[in-house]
């Protein structure tokens, strides 16, 4: 290997070198700063502009014909492109919210911002992963970053059992992956996803391969809270420090769902109709667990944990669909899913009162009298992610029925209608507790950084709809030359 290919191999690999050394060098930073507070003002800040940073380098850096690296185990390409300016994207929001909060709660310490930068390096990896190996480093990366930041509190016992249960349940899926992907290679004598796609094509699919598929998918199932490997999401959600759920609800998803619809649609794409029926099973149970599970959710975490179950289940019917409409509508769905849950968390976050953090849904009775704007931006936070017309969330659920039918899926469709109107009537729920009940709790008001993002992103559950159609061209291109 020459120096010119040398390069040209790392020029691609650009933001993850950002990220990396960035996060080294701010680690460093944090420990010779020996005053807490001081060490978590420095690196905050630092850190979300780290994350600016390797956004505008794989927008604008690396080479816009994208290619291969490091013996084509690592891919860069228009997927991964769009997927890394969103997560790092979110990852950054999620970070902002983060400083009132550990500040106000004295959490405040600067290894909680160096695990989100090494979190957000692991899922750019997993979004660039093109061999079994990548792939389950990135995993990795991100899986050991996200178990210390559900414990982050350690004087909380809630926040530290979550920390262990999503621990003790992350590895077991990391086992299942792991034993997946070792059947797989065992049955095509290959990691990279360019030999499995050869060896998928040619002939018979042998029983091993497809039992190969099939834990690997159980294992990335787990990752995105899809049904019946969601049980870690309502307690872990609940657990965990507010700003940590409020991260794992947006950039890991994101990252675990793109995954998982590169390994289906390129190594395995020769394989359609047999881990299609394994999709759609999946999808159908974590809309059904999504829709019913929250109905008697009093606790809003735990309640928004069901609502991500359910939300998966319809981003895996895009997948199930198997074709390109079906890509791009997942992509579309999944950034309009985020702009929502930004919006539902920030209203999450400004619910503080003197004495602390509130969390059930009555603690919002009244809301629209005391905080008209937090009022708003909650009901379009609801009518978004439940999509209701005429909200950007409708939309995302429309490109995923118009996938699912363009590919012959008509049942699919029903079931995410009907499931959707079930789940419409906790959305339904809190909105009617902030509109026409009396104020039971005062709260403070919240914290500039955050009142500005929350705002914005109430804001733009309508306002983006005229975006519409240009966020249609980038989930497009994005999948496109995919299959």
């Amino acid at each position: 290997m020459n120096l010119s290919t040398l390069t040209a191999e790392y020029s691609l690999f650009a933001p993850e070198l950002v990220l990396a050394i960035g996060a080294m060098a701010l680690l460093m930073l944090g420990v010779f700063i020996k005053d807490n507070d001081k060490a978590a003002g420095f690196v905050a800040p630092l850190t979300a502009g780290l994350l600016v940073v390797a956004a505008l380098v794989a927008a604008f850096f690396v080479p816009a014909e994208g290619g291969q690296a490091f013996a084509g185990a690592f891919v860069f390409d228009p997927l991964a492109l769009f997927s890394k300016v969103a997560i790092f994207g979110s990852a950054a929001v999620a970070l902002l919210f983060a400083v009132p909060y550990l500040k106000a709660e004295r959490l405040a310490r600067f290894e909680y911002f160096v695990l989100i930068a090494l979190a957000a390096l692991g899922m750019s990896m997993m979004v660039s992963a093109n061999d079994l190996i990548s792939m389950y480093m990135g995993v990795e990366l991100q899986s050991l970053a996200l178990y210390v930041l559900a414990a982050f509190n350690r004087d909380s016992l809630r926040a530290s059992e979550a920390g262990l249960k999503y621990f003790v349940l992350g590895a077991l899926s990391s086992g299942l992956l792991l034993y997946g992907a070792s059947l797989v290679y065992g049955f095509t004598g290959a990691t990279g996803f360019n030999e499995i796609a050869i060896s998928a094509a040619s002939g018979e699919v042998s029983i091993g391969l497809l039992f190969g598929l099939v834990f690997i998918i159980c294992g990335l199932a787990f990752k995105v809270s899809a049904a019946p490997f969601h049980m870690w999401t309502p307690d872990v959600y609940e657990g965990s420090p507010t700003p940590v759920t409020a991260f794992f609800a947006t950039a890991p998803k994101f990252a675990a769902i793109v995954l998982l619809a590169r390994i289906l649609l390129e190594p395995f794409g020769a394989m359609t109709d047999q881990w299609q029926q394994v999709i759609t099973a999946i999808a159908v149970l974590s809309m059904a667990v999504g829709a019913f599970g929250a109905l008697t959710q009093n606790n809003i975490k735990r309640l928004m944990a069901y609502s991500s179950i359910g939300n998966m289940g319809y981003a895996l019917v895009a997948i199930a669909a198997g074709t390109e409409i079906g890509l791009w509508a997942l992509l579309a769905f999944m950034i309009l899913y985020v702009i929502g849950l930004i919006a539902a968390f920030g209203v999450i976050l400004s619910m503080r009162t003197s004495e602390g953090m509130v969390e059930q849904v009555e603690d919002l009775a009244g809301l629209a009298q005391s905080h008209p704007g937090l009022a708003w931006t909650m009901t379009g936070a609801m009518f978004s992610i439940g999509g209701l017309p005429f909200l950007v969330g409708f939309f995302g659920k429309l490109f995923i029925v118009y996938a699912a039918l363009q590919a012959g899926l008509v049942f699919l469709p029903i079931a995410l209608v009907l499931f959707s109107v079930v789940a419409a009537y906790y959305y339904l729920r809190i909105v009617r507790v902030m509109w026409f009940s009396d104020p039971i709790v005062k709260f403070v008001g919240p914290p500039a950084t955050t009142a500005w993002i929350t705002n914005i992103a109430g804001i733009a559950t309508v306002a983006l709809i005229v975006l519409v159609p240009l966020l249609y061209q980038f989930a497009q291109g994005a999948g496109f030359g995919l299959l």
